[in-house]
């Protein structure tokens, strides 16, 4: 996983730099996300590496439909299939997410909770996280019953855990010291 990341992590700049020059970060979004769903079909994931299989082929399936041969995108893709790098797609697109966050001053922030929240408290969750970290928020939620009430908070570099069953686990462990 990690060396995935590793080597995706060049392509998905560059994808990001591509898209921000044409001015299609969305559009980008939109076909990396098309992409990286047909590279982790484990059918097309096995004629990545089918010796048989050329590079041209590899673009047409990854290609979103009426897209030209031709567009940006189509040759970035041509560029990952010269290295039998279509298998990183997944990655790419994760990474170009962040960057096109980081560009568009957003962060997404994964809210685990103990009950599902409504729409006032996933609205007011926002509006305060955006006073702290001074950005737009794009929450993505779920629920855990485990954490017996209370959130978890994870913005990817921070994690607040508000949860019951955390507050629990950090005073047994303040009593066993």
């Amino acid at each position: 996983m990690a060396q995935a990341i590793t080597l995706a992590r060049p392509y998905a700049r560059a994808a990001f730099e591509l898209a921000h020059a044409h001015g299609a970060l969305a559009a980008w979004s939109q076909a990396l996300a098309f992409a990286a769903q047909v590279a982790a079909d484990p059918r097309v994931a096995a004629l990545g590496n089918d010796p048989r299989m050329q590079p041209a082929q590899l673009v047409a399936l990854h290609r979103p439909e009426g897209m030209a041969a031709d567009a940006p995108f189509a040759q970035f893709l041509g560029e990952l299939a010269e290295h039998r790098r279509m298998a990183l797609l997944p990655e790419v697109a994760a990474l170009y997410e962040q960057y096109r966050r980081e560009s568009e001053s957003q962060l997404l922030v994964k809210v685990t909770s103990a009950m599902a929240l409504d729409a006032a408290q996933a609205e007011q969750l926002k509006a305060s996280l955006k006073r702290r970290f001074k950005r737009e928020i794009e929450l993505e939620t779920r629920v855990d019953a485990s954490l017996l009430a209370g959130v978890v908070i994870d913005t990817g570099s921070e994690v607040i855990d508000g949860s019951a069953r955390g507050r629990l686990e950090r005073l047994g462990s303040a009593l066993a010291s």
